[in-house]
């Protein structure tokens, strides 16, 4: 089986505790759906630097990723079905699904 990754581009921050307490459950019960194929459920990203080509330093990103999920799939198109049904798409975010190549 390959393995994928998938990158969390962008999305709204829930409007209340209340709210993101009720996404943290739909995408805890995605992961639970996903079974044995999340290699990686989650790792959120937080106070990015970025160093330039040029060696300078700047706080923040210069993408919109704030996380990625490891899984494990038969093919692209596997991985990609998995991707369709996150939660993070219902917050407008957008997911980058990738294979990742052994070396």
């Amino acid at each position: 089986m390959a393995k994928f990754i998938l990158s969390y581009l962008g999305g709204e921050q829930p409007s209340s505790p209340t709210e993101g307490k009720k996404h943290f459950e739909k995408y805890t019960q995605w992961l639970t759906l996903l079974g044995e194929s999340v290699i990686i459920p989650t790792i959120p990203l937080k106070d990015t630097i970025t160093i330039n080509p040029d060696g300078t330093v700047i706080e923040g990103t210069t993408t919109s990723m704030s996380g990625y999920t490891i899984l494990e799939a038969d093919s692209m198109e596997e991985a990609l079905a998995m991707a369709k049904s996150c939660p993070f798409l219902e917050i407008g975010g957008s997911l980058e699904v990738s294979e990742i190549m052994q070396i």
